[in-house]
């Protein structure tokens, strides 16, 4: 009878487990998307994950200890190329490519086991590129521990950990109490979805609440619209960190896109950039303060070039296709619908870091 009864027991452990992997962690439901993509009707999008092919030579990339500190304006892009395979590789995967997930198992432990980017300094723009690294290491991750055992969890997961929490640092002066910190808090709260820590979920909640308090009565974020020629680059940049941090909240049961804080919301930021961006003389008034422009000086001259695929392949509107698939009423979202019809459409799949990679792969519909 003892031995009946642990025999049940172990039973009953094993579903459990089996129960929590299978539960949507992440920035979305990856089973319920495989699912989706699999469907005839998908095969578009489906198409559009496995656009990219897969570089062999994407697994000789050897790990880097850590990003460093740039001079000026910018930051390391040391990684870039591990970070464009990882995106990659996880669309791939999500669309059911074996040899594209073998392939994005082999990066993740390898550089894991190299305690890869463990030497980051301690520096704003040094950790403001580790956080765009993390977000679709994350996501790639997510995408691929059905399939990983427990040792090779265990290596991923006790490398991407300590970096996450690494990242939720403080830095003097207002510079993480902007796009940078609402990109740390979509890194925490991905992470806290994935790892299941509802401190960390919890924690980003709070920040999301604190975003819409930020805003003005017209939608525009104060330490964005300040940055003269970027202003509107770095609303749609904020933007893109706010999505990851409401789909991540939709898959439990969260709708952050409703949110409302003293009359700030999702709908306000978007519709005063989408506002901008047709007509940037909006900004102007914000933009004058001219506080870190980037390379251009005059802040008359906005930087619309979010609204191109850039040269590496990357593309900042990306974050996008979550908002049009989750179709939602209102005139900011049948707005960003026309945007995305007359031109970012036809640049898929749209990639980005701050999206968290494959966007048309992960959220788009046909």
């Amino acid at each position: 009878m003892t031995r009946i009864f642990a025999i049940l027991i172990s039973m009953v452990l094993a579903a459990g487990s089996s129960f929590a992997q299978s539960k949507p962690l992440g920035v979305f439901d990856v089973e319920q998307r495989r699912a989706v993509l699999a469907q005839p009707a998908s095969a578009n999008i489906r198409a559009a994950c496995l656009a990219i092919p897969r570089d062999p030579a994407w697994n000789a990339l050897k790990p880097i200890p850590g990003l460093k500190a740039t001079q000026g304006y910018g930051t390391d892009g040391a990684a870039n190329d591990y970070a464009w395979a990882v995106m990659v590789l996880t669309g791939r995967s999500l669309a059911g490519d074996l040899s594209s997930e073998g392939a994005l198992r082999d990066l993740l432990i390898a550089w894991a086991k190299a305690n890869a980017f463990s030497q980051t300094e301690v520096e704003s723009d040094a950790y403001y590129a580790l956080k765009r690294i993390l977000l679709p290491s994350v996501v790639g991750y997510s995408v691929i521990q059905r399939g990983l055992d427990d040792e090779q969890r265990r290596v991923i997961a006790g490398w991407l950990d300590p970096l996450v929490r690494k990242v939720d640092y403080l830095f003097d002066g207002s510079v993480d109490h902007n796009n940078h910190r609402y990109l740390t808090d979509s890194v925490l709260m991905a992470w806290g979805a994935v790892s299941e820590d509802q401190t960390l979920y919890e924690k980003c909640l709070t920040r999301y609440r604190a975003i819409l308090h930020e805003a003005r009565a017209d939608g525009s974020l104060p330490l964005e619209t300040r940055r003269g020629s970027r202003a509107l680059w770095y609303m749609r940049q904020s933007l893109a960190s706010m999505t990851v941090m409401a789909e991540i909240a939709a898959t439990r049961g969260d709708d952050l896109y409703a949110m409302s804080e003293d009359g700030g919301s999702f709908d306000r930021v978007i519709s005063y950039t989408l506002n901008g961006i047709t007509e940037p003389r909006i900004v102007m008034a914000y933009a004058s303060e001219n506080y870190i422009p980037g390379d251009e000086s005059d802040f008359r001259k906005q930087d619309l070039g979010f609204l191109s695929k850039r040269s590496h392949g990357r593309h900042y509107m990306a974050w996008a296709e979550a908002v049009i698939a989750r179709d939602r009423p209102g005139l900011a979202t049948r707005r960003l619908k026309t945007l995305f019809t007359r031109g970012l459409r036809n640049d898929r799949p749209l990639i980005d870091e701050f999206a968290g990679g494959n966007a048309t792969c992960i959220w788009g519909r046909g």
